[in-house]
Formats: structure tokens, C-alpha cells, sequence
């Protein structure tokens, strides 16, 4: 149902409140668990306009704010192991004259694109290239800026072969012990451990209509609802959302976006990531390593942690 059948649903509800309270029918209860639908319904439709955002194609994708926000990128290539993944790339950048080691999943505009960059799903090479460069990193003391857009690592029986679990594990273990800061921004898409082999950090924001979930909506829907029609309701069910996340203390914060989404002013939205990455590196990169990963383990600790009156 669309935002105008939405509206209409609820004046139409309006009107029968009012009719029965007219009548002195009471219906209370019945009321009740119709209006609870209506604005399940409501918050449904809502939660996925931001999941249709994340996606959008023509939203901008790491490379697009790397040219935008460093200066002189050069991409370093291979894992030393196996190859060389172009869904995932990273390189050595300038921030304000501050040098930034950069990695980032990366996604294609054309078909041909995609292909190569295997739709922005990383392969072990990939991990294994990304902690390749976040080690180099740590050796030159220079702080990793990681861009987080993935609707998960690559399921393949290759991808399996090569150790994709060990890979993303490994990545979780080395970046909560990297002695050297880390900011890591969920631009899009936030997909399970593929999104986590790179989420690991002194900070972690969310772009305001980007989506971090364990599992896609399709993918709950078929699973849990048995419908995978349902994937809207399974978007609303999850938590996805930017604003979600940070009532649950997953992330460190929002980044504002342009009106309309990041896709209508990629200048705009790369100037925001940009103000929080200088005001942020100003602040961690002060502070000695084994302190940042103190608190880079206490905030991982705490995570998923629930209490219940």
C-alpha cells in the first residue's frame, strides 16, 4: 500500500472512531488492535522507503566519496595469498594533509561493472586484502577510514572453498586489536558479516537512510514468514534502520543527508562525512593506541546486551 492509501486508511478510521463514539457502540478493543495495524502497516512502508534509498542506483558508491573527500587516493591491489578482489578496494589517501589508509566495498554502475566487482559481494581475497591494509596501517601509524556498502559477502561454493567464514573472523578478531584508530561509515547497505569484516571500529556511523541488518529483508521474509512477498514487514521487524541502530547503541551516530537522499547532492554528502571525519581523527588519533582499543572492546562487549523490567 502507498503513503496516499496509507492516509486515506487512517481518515477512514478517523471517521468510524467517530461514528461509533456517536453511536455509543463500544468497541474499544477491536479499535484498538485495527489501529495497531494501521500504523504497523504505516511504519512498514516508512522502514522500506529507507531500505529503496539504500539501494538506490544511482546513490553514491565509495569511490565516489573517496574523489570527493581525499585528496591524491592511490588503491593498493592483492591479498599476497590468493588475488586481488575488486569488490573490495583500499589505497592510501591525504585528509587534510593527514595521511588515511582507506577501504571500502565497492559496487557497479554498469553490468559490466557489476560483474567485476561481483555486485560489491567480497570473496576471502578480499578480507584478507582489507587486513592486509589496515596491518600496513598500523605499521605507519596512519588511521583506516572504512566504507561499508554490501548486501553481504559473496555465498559462493568458491567463496566457501577459500575459507569466507575464517576470513571475516579473522578481520573481527585483528581490527578490535588494531593499534591505530578506525572510523567506519555504513554508506548503503550494511549486510551481515559482510558487512562486519569491515564495522569493526573506534567509531561507526550511519548515513541517514543507509540500513545495517543481520540478514536482507527477502531473505527473513522467506526464512521466518515463509512469504518472501513479506519482505516489507520483515524490513519493519528487523531494525534496520540508521535510527534503530543508534537507540540500540550499535553505532556512534547519524549523518545527516541531503533532501531526497545522498543520490540528489553527493557533493552535499560527501562535505558531511567529510566535517565528521576531520572533527573525529582530530579527537581519536590524540589518543594512545591501547587506549582506543580499551574502549574499542568495552563498546564491542556491550553490544546486544538487553534488560527487561
Amino acid at each position: 500500500m502507498n503513503k496516499q492509501g496509507l492516509n486515506n486508511l487512517e481518515n477512514k478510521f478517523q471517521e468510524l472512531k467517530n461514528l461509533l463514539k456517536e453511536s455509543d457502540i463500544e468497541a474499544d478493543y477491536e479499535l484498538t488492535i485495527l489501529e495497531e495495524k494501521i500504523r504497523s502497516q504505516s511504519k512498514a512502508e516508512a522502514v522500506w522507503k529507507q531500505v529503496e534509498l539504500a539501494r538506490h542506483p544511482e546513490r553514491p558508491y565509495s569511490l565516489d566519496y573517496i574523489k570527493r573527500i581525499f585528496d591524491n587516493f592511490i588503491e593498493l591491489h592483492g591479498d599476497r595469498a590468493f588475488g586481488d578482489d575488486p569488490a573490495i578496494i583500499g589505497g592510501i589517501a591525504f585528509l587534510n594533509s593527514r595521511p588515511v589508509t582507506i577501504i571500502a566495498n565497492q559496487k557497479g554502475r554498469t553490468l559490466k561493472e557489476n560483474v567485476r566487482r561481483n555486485h560489491g559481494m567480497a570473496n576471502p581475497e578480499g578480507y584478507r586484502k582489507a587486513l592486509r591494509l589496515a596491518k600496513e596501517a598500523e605499521k605507519f601509524q596512519r588511521p583506516v577510514i572504512t566504507f561499508i556498502d554490501t548486501s553481504g559477502a559473496y555465498p559462493g561454493i568458491e567463496s566457501e572453498e577459500r575459507g569466507i567464514g575464517e576470513a571475516i573472523a579473522r578481520n573481527l578478531r585483528d581490527f578490535s586489536q588494531l593499534l591505530t584508530p578506525v572510523i567506519c561509515i555504513i554508506i548503503g547497505e550494511g549486510g551481515s558479516g559482510g558487512a562486519l569484516g569491515l564495522g569493526v571500529g573506534d567509531k561507526v556511523y550511519m548515513l541517514e537512510n543507509a540500513i545495517y541488518s543481520v540478514i536482507s529483508p527477502e531473505g527473513c521474509a522467506s526464512i521466518l514468514l515463509r512469504d518472501a512477498s513479506k519482505a516489507k514487514d520483515a524490513a519493519s521487524m528487523l531494525r534496520i534502520t540508521s535510527k534503530d541502530l543508534l537507540d540500540f547503541k550499535v553505532i556512534n551516530g547519524i549523518i545527516p543527508e541531503p533532501e531526497g537522499g545522498a543520490h540528489t547532492n553527493p557533493d552535499e554528502a560527501a562535505k558531511l562525512i567529510k566535517e565528521v571525519l576531520i572533527k573525529d581523527l582530530d579527537d581519536i588519533c590524540a589518543r594512545k593506541p591501547e587506549v582506543l582499543v580499551r574502549y574499542r572492546n568495552q563498546k564491542i562487549r556491550k553490544i546486544g546486551h538487553w534488560h527487561e523490567t
